[in-house]
């Protein structure tokens, strides 16, 4: 059995640096799109609305359509070829965005946003192709932390850009897309050798039904992935009554709003930069995941039921700490499956947040629009967040019953690397607050 080949120090450091530059790129344009689109409507903020919400669907529906797509070309032709054409592609989307001068070339351009950065799968793909066993859950943990520092830096930037020029934040997140290909292209090796790639596409394997009945493969990678839906899932609870809520209940405008959003952010970083590799070796993937969950739950509940504003921040850590689940997961899970499926159980993992992303945002928006009207069959303006926390407590315990024996694999010898029995990779991660997660592999 030959060893695998040392991870190349300037890959991985490509791959948290094109996740911070796409999530820098997206987190850019967040306070600007809805303005221009109101520009582009003619001024009217009831039919912007509409427009936005129509914005946001597409993208997390072509997140769930073409991510399993990825992943089967990644498993067929290489990681390095699809993460580079993705990173092109979104320049060139960010380019036709700052330039559309109508509101349908803006739409076909957030499709094509949509569409490129399904391949975050990918990215994470490649991480499990280069890091040993050990160090994954640091690594995706890393990753995390990529993930919030674009979402911190983004939509602060993005509306300064604004302030002087609406389009100026889509020229910017262009640059930032265009850079990182050039900077992979001249940097990032290859992490998938030719002999095990997949010797053809599966195409029914290829689309979300299809990637989705390839899980049912491995039990436990399933139950994990159930895992996943249910936190992607409860996590639309804060992005779609966030803002709402806190003005409803304690007043809060955009500044403070902004200010606990990026607290929520750099909290969430550290610990999934810091604490998971601190904590998995100590105690284990299965109970640093079971306890990032119950943390979780505990900050979701304390939103909802809060008086004060000081109390509903003190939920803030709490909810941070929900971080630590998701690198271990990725870690087990990666150890589980084929590794010349990686690539496609990512993608279908992908679909599984973006399909949280479609539904999540209309079911917690409209309980929250209820418990705040005169229907309201109790009041309980906080009610998504305690929803959210019923599901995450429910994650918690299917995580306690899937996880079981899993510790024991972990620690298997490995195989050979062509051999079928081989446990290897395969997981997709809902980040902190954003709406794509980081993905796993082993």
């Amino acid at each position: 059995m030959h060893a695998p080949h040392p991870p190349r120090r300037a890959a991985l450091a490509f791959i948290f640096i094109t996740v911070m530059l796409d999530m820098l790129s997206f987190g850019i344009i967040i306070p600007v799109l809805p303005h221009l689109i109101v520009e582009l409507v003619g001024g009217s903020i009831a039919a912007a609305a509409v427009w936005v919400s129509a914005f946001g669907t597409v993208f997390m529906l072509m997140q769930f359509v073409f991510s399993p797509v990825q992943g089967a070309l990644s498993d067929r032709f290489g990681r390095r070829t699809v993460i580079l054409i993705s990173s092109f592609g979104l320049g060139v989307d960010f380019l036709v965005m700052a330039l559309a001068p109508a509101l349908w070339l803006l739409f076909v351009g957030r499709i094509a946003s949509g569409i490129c950065a399904a391949s975050f799968s990918t990215a994470n793909a490649y991480i499990a192709d280069v890091t040993p066993k050990d160090k994954r859950a640091a690594a995706y943990g890393m990753l995390g932390a990529a993930f919030g520092i674009g979402f911190i830096i983004g939509p602060a930037l993005g509306g300064a850009l604004g302030h002087h020029d609406i389009r100026l934040p889509f020229w910017v997140a262009a640059a930032l897309s265009l850079a990182n290909f050039c900077y992979g292209w001249f940097v990032l090796p290859e992490s998938l050798p030719k002999e095990r790639r997949t010797a053809r596409i599966v195409w029914r394997e290829a689309n979300p039904l299809g990637a989705l009945m390839l899980l049912r493969r491995y039990p436990q990678v399933f139950g994990l992935a159930a895992v996943y839906f249910i936190v992607g899932l409860a996590q639309y609870s804060l992005n779609s009554t966030y803002v709402l809520y806190t003005d409803y209940r304690y007043g809060w405008g955009p500044q403070a709003v902004g200010y606990t959003l990026a607290l929520v952010g750099l909290c969430g970083g550290l610990v999934q930069a810091v604490l998971v590799r601190k904590m998995v070796p100590a105690f284990g993937e299965r109970r640093v995941i079971i306890a990032g969950m119950l943390f979780c739950t505990a900050g979701y509940l304390l939103f909802g039921l809060a008086p004060t504003a000081m109390l509903f921040l003190a939920g803030i850590p709490l909810l941070c700490l929900g971080g630590l689940a998701s690198p271990p997961a990725q870690s087990l899970m990666s150890q589980q499956v084929d590794p010349r499926e990686q690539g496609r159980l990512q993608g279908a993992l992908s679909s599984l947040a973006s399909l949280a992303g479609i539904f999540g945002p209309a079911l917690f928006a409209n309980l929250f629009a209820l418990f705040i009207s005169d229907h309201a069959p109790a009041p309980l303006p906080g009610i998504a967040f305690l929803v959210a926390a019923v599901l995450l407590a429910f994650g918690a315990w299917l995580a306690w019953r899937v996880t079981a024996g899993m510790s024991v694999s972990a620690q298997a010898p490995e195989v050979p690397a062509l051999s079928p029995e081989t446990a290897l990779v395969g997981e997709v991660a809902v980040p902190v607050l954003g709406e794509r997660g980081a993905t796993a592999k082993d």
